[in-house]
């Protein structure tokens, strides 16, 4: 069956449009308090580099050594003064290495996952 220039239009006018992807950097500081972490994102479009902000972002970790021994549960992250930019406070149970999850919605959504090596502090 052969379909006609108009019908292949209008099927591919009704495909959804291809996500955007994001990217997202990472910088995470211990506080005074073991295994918590103020963590800053910066979020940005992967291809155009543009930043994404009014986003709903929350973030959550896990341990990619012991799948499913450790999880974070997600915090909402907030807006910060930068275009894209968010924080969160993140509590880890143990020191390691770990991927923080950022589930991303509002203009885009997407689910960045990066990887944060949580050391213990020397005294």
């Amino acid at each position: 069956m052969t379909r006609s220039p108009a019908a292949l239009l209008l099927a591919a006018l009704a495909l959804p449009a291809a996500a955007q992807r994001l990217d997202a950097e990472v910088d995470c500081a211990p506080t005074s308090h073991d295994l918590v972490y103020d963590c800053r994102f910066v979020l940005r479009e992967a291809k155009s580099g543009k930043p994404v902000g009014g986003a709903d972002v929350s973030v959550s970790a896990d341990m990619p050594s012991m799948p499913m021994a450790h999880n974070v549960k997600p915090v909402k992250a907030t807006p910060g003064k930068a275009p894209g930019e968010y924080r969160a406070r993140i509590e880890l149970e143990m020191f390691g290495e770990w991927a923080l999850k950022l589930n991303v919605r509002g203009p885009a959504r997407d689910v960045v996952v990066k990887k944060f090596d949580a050391r213990e502090p020397r005294r």
